[in-house]
């Protein structure tokens, strides 16, 4: 009987370590691969393309690579985000490694600072999902950039998600929990 009380409670240890890994914040470059915030070539070289495709949680960072004296990303309102407006940003990063933490569900608004650039495409929004939606199982994408601003969508480079961090040591000491 112990045994089996050592066995049930090993198992439930190790299942809060696990999904406790899988709801850590994590860093995520911008498109999934360094110097992707450029101007698209193509719709499907949309940075808006590989945020859909991820799942961006409250705590997590995005990680722009970027020649600094070249470029810059403005955080913006939905509207300047529509209409590419540099005037006014909420946030102006420049440097050539920016990172921006993701403090609050909803959507954020980034543009290139470098004229011109973002009426050609090099735009990008990230929808953070609420906590209440935090552990939902099931398959929830972000929204498109149409279903959330209409008409007005804009292309910029894709690629993979960034990475789980602490995924594979939370289940190591689980592991060694069991035993």
């Amino acid at each position: 009987m112990a045994g089996f009380l050592k066995t049930e409670i090993s198992s439930v240890v190790l299942l809060i370590f696990l999904f406790a890994s899988f709801s850590e914040a994590r860093d995520l470059i911008i498109g999934g691969k360094p110097n992707a915030w450029r101007i698209p070539t193509s719709e499907s070289d949309s940075l808006n393309h590989w945020a859909q495709k991820s799942r961006f949680i409250i705590g997590d960072s995005l990680v722009w690579e970027y020649d600094g004296s070249k470029d810059s990303v403005l955080q913006v309102t939905k509207r300047d985000y529509v209409t590419c407006n540099t005037s006014s940003p909420i946030e102006t990063y420049t440097g050539g490694n920016t990172k921006v933490k993701l403090e609050r569900s909803g959507p954020y608004y980034f543009i290139s600072g470098a004229e011109g650039h973002c009426q050609k495409g090099q735009k990008l929004i990230v929808v953070v999902i609420s906590e209440k939606h935090r552990h939902f199982n099931g398959v929830s994408p972000a929204p498109s950039p149409a279903e959330i601003e209409g008409p007005a969508v804009a292309p910029a480079p894709t690629s993979g998600a960034g990475r789980l961090t602490g995924g594979f040591f939370m289940l190591a000491l689980a592991a060694l929990l069991v035993v």
